[in-house]
């Protein structure tokens, strides 16, 4: 099968080519040229072919779809760089998709649409009993969530075959530098994260199952990748040395993460393989020779962590 992946070379992406290729699929990928990019399509060199382009310009998006079989499309601007630059990101989430779709439905065989969407449509949902079902309303609360909600009607008023596959959460498997967003989901937050390998075993495996077409489906790590969120920053930080920050630098406003009632999408698609507990172990395990010098720039790396919180200034001031 010839399977184009847009946003190819990205954190999903990247995991999603190397599990196609595994299952004996013909791989064509389509992502902006940049140096990040290059260096992640350097690793597939000779097993894909690559189509360097933009899901805006409409022409290239054409050129790359053109003998495809199916498209999974993950090209997305996500927050935090959806928040900080708004109308660049609908330019890529909302009209690069329709760029996607314009040119499948004009192929002669029109491929089917795998469609990479997001468990933060179901809004604020810390008051409701978990988890959350393909039937529960969805409410869009940032510019990120508007470009999803968009998406997904367009993909459904489409005459393609189409799939939708909301992701939970899906950590990086890599040492990552703090960002202040961080401190932007309150520590009670459920949160259901997804090892990325994981996600694109779902995302190759949908292509053999004929279950899936027609429906929107709930992709995560299931029971055993559910921590609250201070339960999945206090094991990571914990496991890199650093260990978990005050209560006091986190915000206490509502966040849109939840627990997903996965249990269709793993008998279809058996896909769920690593804990969170694995996920932090490989994370952790990255720190190789590095983990020794950790005890001595523990408390430099503690107070540049926190001195990205808001939270944790305001705080400092009030005792003050």
């Amino acid at each position: 099968m010839k399977v184009l992946v847009t946003g190819a070379f990205g954190h999903v992406g990247s995991h999603c080519i190397a599990e196609l290729l595994q299952q004996g699929h013909e791989v064509r990928c389509f992502d902006v040229r940049r140096p990040q990019t290059e260096a992640v399509a350097a690793r597939f060199n000779g097993c894909v072919e690559v189509r360097w382009g933009d899901v805006r310009d409409a022409a290239a998006v054409r050129a790359a779809v053109a003998g495809c079989d199916v498209i999974i499309h993950l090209a997305a601007i996500i927050p935090p760089l959806s928040n900080e630059q708004p109308e660049l990101a609908r330019q890529v989430n909302v009209d690069g998709t329709r760029n996607v779709l314009e040119a499948a439905q004009a192929q002669a065989t029109p491929p089917k649409l795998l469609y990479a969407s997001t468990f933060d449509l179901f809004g604020h949902t810390r008051h409701l009993p978990p988890p959350r079902r393909v039937t529960d309303p969805v409410f869009a609360t940032d510019p990120y969530t508007e470009h999803k909600m968009a998406g997904e009607a367009m993909v459904k008023d489409s005459a393609l075959t189409w799939t939708i596959f909301r992701f939970s959460d899906v950590p990086q498997i890599a040492l990552r530098e703090a960002h202040p967003i961080a401190f932007e989901i309150r520590l009670d937050t459920r949160m259901e994260v997804i090892h990325p390998r994981d996600l694109a075993l779902a995302l190759a495996n949908a292509l053999r199952c004929d279950a899936v077409w027609g429906k929107l489906w709930l992709i995560g790590g299931g029971p055993t990748c559910q921590p609250t969120y201070g339960e999945y920053l206090g094991k990571i930080l914990t496991a890199m040395g650093i260990g978990m920050l005050p209560d006091e630098a986190f915000t206490t406003k509502e966040y849109v993460t939840d627990w997903l009632d996965t249990e269709e999408s793993q008998r279809l698609l058996q896909y769920q393989r690593a804990s969170f507990d694995d996920i932090v172990k490989e994370i952790a395990a990255l720190l190789g020779w590095r983990k020794y010098f950790v005890p001595l720039a523990r408390p430099f790396a503690r107070r540049a962590i926190l001195k990205l919180s808001p939270y944790w200034k305001e705080y400092q001031q009030r005792r003050a």
